[in-house]
């Protein structure tokens, strides 16, 4: 069984990697690599605490919103690799639970298109239990123990506190 499930999430990783274009913030296609999906694998698996799929979409979403700006690197893994905005060590430590193959699934998902329905531009997100106490936070949604928000002007903001926690949005 444990075979199986491992030879999906590989073959999900290669059809993420042929099929997914239109990634970047530049005119036309871009194609995926195999590397880009493995470092949208990397941040959720670290990210999201492995804790939910709505989770690991949001971390994707956040993601690949930050590929479309101009104010982050255009590609998946710059934007995972740079300094301190994800977990330390998330491009290098070892992904050996199983938490694996929900990572690497969410990834393809995101990868092909799918994002949270409740992030939209959503650039940035913490730990759910952080009290960040900023006026230019604006939270769009709380999902696998992380609150997601937009930053905004102090007086366009309209929720300042993370929302309650939800899970289920996702398909998959």
């Amino acid at each position: 069984m444990q075979f199986l499930k491992s030879q999906n999430s590989i073959l999900l990783l290669l059809v993420a990697t042929l099929a997914v274009v239109g990634c970047g913030r530049k005119s036309g296609a871009i194609r995926v690599s195999s590397s880009q999906v493995n470092c949208m694998a990397r941040a959720r698996y670290f990210e999201s605490n492995r804790s939910s799929r709505d989770g690991m979409i949001a971390v994707g979403s956040v993601v690949m919103n930050r590929v479309a700006s101009s104010e982050f690197p255009n590609s998946v893994c710059a934007v995972v690799g740079q300094k301190n905005q994800f977990a330390p060590g998330v491009l290098s430590k070892p992904m050996n639970d199983s938490g694996r193959p929900l990572a690497e699934a969410s990834a393809a998902a995101v990868l092909r298109g799918e994002r949270h329905p409740n992030v939209g531009s959503a650039r940035f997100f913490h730990a759910a239990w952080y009290q960040a106490n900023l006026n230019t936070i604006h939270y769009v949604v709380t999902t696998g123990g992380n609150a997601f928000y937009e930053k905004r002007r102090p007086e366009n903001v309209t929720r300042r506190t993370p929302l309650p926690n939800t899970e289920g949005v996702t398909r998959g």
